[in-house]
């Protein structure tokens, strides 16, 4: 492949996995990296800085065919740091793209919870770097996906879910029904590869999960976990209040001791919330080539021995 493809994020989970799958395939990526030592590797450049570096993102996206944005916080102690990392950064990115007059087809990696951006810090900064891209349109193709959970190996928030079906139990947060998409990481990066060798771009904003119909709840992950293990597996229902105190203690120790955590208020009430399924229909119309193979009934087996 000669043409030069940009990625945010490529150190993290699923930019990793990207990042392997496009130079496994030929691409020939610029990656942008904070790590000095970032390992170097054929047809990879790696690009020192961040999205707060103008001259940086400059050089990354400079003659590119595709830029894809990977990069975003999916931890905090404030509104203001989720806005700063997730749409002050993509704001720049989307500066220094139409600075360079070259029109590279952009994709925006989103998250589910944009969806409902009430809920919580991380989605009302999703869904607000989302309106800019849009605000972008007419400069550049632009489309963003909005994957529901997204898990395979070198996943850290998935994993201990998982892991804890060995011990013969499931820890669910909110009603043991409410649903849920999963999205294995490699067939979101498969879908990406079709956009990137699309001939005219899809442009707009796809839900993408595995497709299984109504989604995921705890008792089916369960029941899944189960048949694999050969012994029986219950859902332990975490209290709502006990974890919403929990979070707020999280947060005020973080605030005190400065980290970023994970739990928090709001990572609360997305958990707890009762529809996180996708329509995929969509995105199968829009990327032909794409579709779903891997399943939580295939790959779990992998990621319990883990």
């Amino acid at each position: 492949m000669s043409q030069v493809v940009a990625v945010t994020g490529a150190t993290g989970f699923i930019g990793q996995a990207l990042l392997d799958s496009l130079l496994g395939n030929g691409w020939n990526v610029r990656a942008l990296t904070r790590r000095v030592s970032s390992a170097e590797r054929e047809n990879l450049e790696w690009i020192y800085g961040d999205l707060d570096n103008h001259g940086s993102l400059q050089r990354l996206v400079k003659g590119v065919s595709a830029v894809i944005h990977c990069a975003g916080a999916v931890r905090g102690n404030s509104l203001g740091s989720f806005l700063h990392n997730n749409v002050v950064g993509t704001d720049n990115l989307l500066h220094a793209i139409i600075e360079q007059k070259s029109g590279p087809r952009f994709l925006f990696i989103s998250s589910l919870a944009a969806r409902e951006p009430k809920l919580s810090w991380y989605a009302i900064s999703k869904f607000k770097a989302e309106q800019l891209i849009n605000d972008c349109s007419d400069n550049m193709p632009c489309t963003i996906f909005r994957p529901a959970a997204v898990y395979g190996p070198g996943d850290k928030e998935l994993q201990p879910l998982f892991k804890a079906a060995c011990y013969g139990v499931l820890p669910s947060v909110g009603h043991l029904a409410n649903r849920f998409g999963l999205l294995h990481v490699n067939d979101l990066v498969a879908a990406i590869h079709c956009w990137l060798r699309s001939d005219k771009p899809i442009t707009g904003t796809f839900e993408i999960d595995d497709g299984t119909p109504g989604g995921y709840t705890y008792r089916l992950v369960a029941a899944i976990a189960q048949d694999i293990l050969g012994k029986p597996v219950r859902c332990i229902r975490l209290p709502g209040p006990m974890l919403q105190l929990i979070a707020c203690v999280n947060l005020w120790v973080s605030r005190l001791i400065g980290y970023s955590p994970m739990l928090t208020p709001g990572k609360v009430c997305e958990l707890q919330h009762p529809d996180w399924v996708c329509d995929i229909a969509p995105l199968k119309r829009g990327l032909a080539c794409w579709y779903p193979k891997l399943h939580l009934c295939d790959t779990l087996p992998q990621l319990i021995k883990l």
